[in-house]
């Protein structure tokens, strides 16, 4: 089983807490809005990293791109940061999941095979949404999504 880390909406802040969440994950995906390239150093300390630009991250994240497609333990991965953004109803043949963030609302749900994984937001607090990020375990046959609640003042 593969286990990937999936962050978004940092907004240049990166907690302990979804340090210590993020530990023991194979793959760290980061769904945009990074905030500083120092964020995605620190997480490549505890594993790769892809990551996908956000609409408010700066000139030093041009580099990253829009979309980004991965395969991870056999299953394709399609990362986008803003879901509205979206080219792919439904989702092309292959796709077991597509990452977004943006919104800073978790959410986790399944249309047409095809899971939908936001892990909300890990950075500052918006409005009085909760803080968050996803797990996400990889086996052969099944790809479990879990939201983790950060527990923050």
């Amino acid at each position: 089983m593969t286990l990937v880390g999936i962050i978004s909406d940092t907004h240049g802040l990166l907690r302990p807490q979804a340090l210590a969440a993020l530990n023991g994950s194979d793959l760290i995906l980061h769904a945009g809005d990074i905030g500083s390239p120092v964020i995605l150093e620190r997480l490549r300390d505890i594993a790769p990293v892809t990551a996908v630009r956000g609409n408010v991250d700066a000139q030093w994240a041009l580099q990253l791109p829009l979309t980004q497609s991965i395969i991870v333990a056999g299953r394709v991965l399609y990362m986008i940061h803003d879901r509205s953004q979206l080219a792919l109803h439904p989702a092309p043949d292959g796709v077991a999941a597509v990452v977004f963030g943006h919104s800073h609302r978790a959410v986790t749900e399944t249309r047409d095979g095809v899971l939908y994984l936001n892990p909300g937001s890990a950075g500052p607090r918006r409005f009085r949404l909760p803080v968050t990020l996803a797990r996400l375990r990889i086996a052969a046959a099944r790809i479990e999504p879990e939201i983790v609640p950060l527990h923050v003042d």
